[in-house]
């Protein structure tokens, strides 16, 4: 999610709820500990500079259970991160402890943020001569008239 739609999709709400992908809730009485830009400049196997920023933010959970952070709140303290990145519109992505401290995506469904799992990957497939997967299509899914043969390079097989 990127910063413009994590602030519209905030001052929406009456109350701000975290999620993680595999549907354990994050307690309600966590604090954001940081809000910054996060910049990763790296080469990749294929020898391509390549520079990935994110608006990060770093959830904590204490035992201060009373503890409340609510929209309005979130949003000044993710106002005053803004001059860090120079008001782009980047990916949002969250920092948060489960067994060890993980970065998580940022999607929204049902007036809740969900934290995403993040994957890596190679980036320089081509370079790396590592073989692009097909993408496989059941012949039963195709919709009638999407094709009315099985030719080469009309992706049915």
């Amino acid at each position: 999610m990127k910063f413009t739609e994590f602030k519209k999709r905030l001052s929406g709400l009456d109350e701000i709820n975290f999620k993680l992908a595999n549907g354990t809730s994050v307690p309600k009485h966590f604090h954001i500990t940081e809000a910054g830009l996060t910049t990763k400049q790296f080469i990749d196997c294929g020898g391509t500079n390549r520079v990935e920023k994110y608006l990060s933010f770093q959830l904590w959970v204490s035992d201060d259970v009373d503890h409340r952070l609510l929209p309005d709140k979130v949003l000044k303290i993710i106002t005053i991160a803004e001059e860090l990145y120079v008001k782009e519109d980047i990916e949002i992505e969250i920092e948060y402890q489960t067994e060890t401290v993980s970065r998580f995506g940022l999607a929204f469904e049902d007036n809740t943020f969900i934290l995403t799992n993040k994957y890596t990957d190679c980036l320089a497939k081509d370079s790396c001569g590592i073989p692009v997967t097909k993408q496989k299509k059941q012949l039963a899914s195709l919709a009638v008239g999407e094709t009315n043969s099985c030719s080469p390079g009309s992706g049915c097989c």
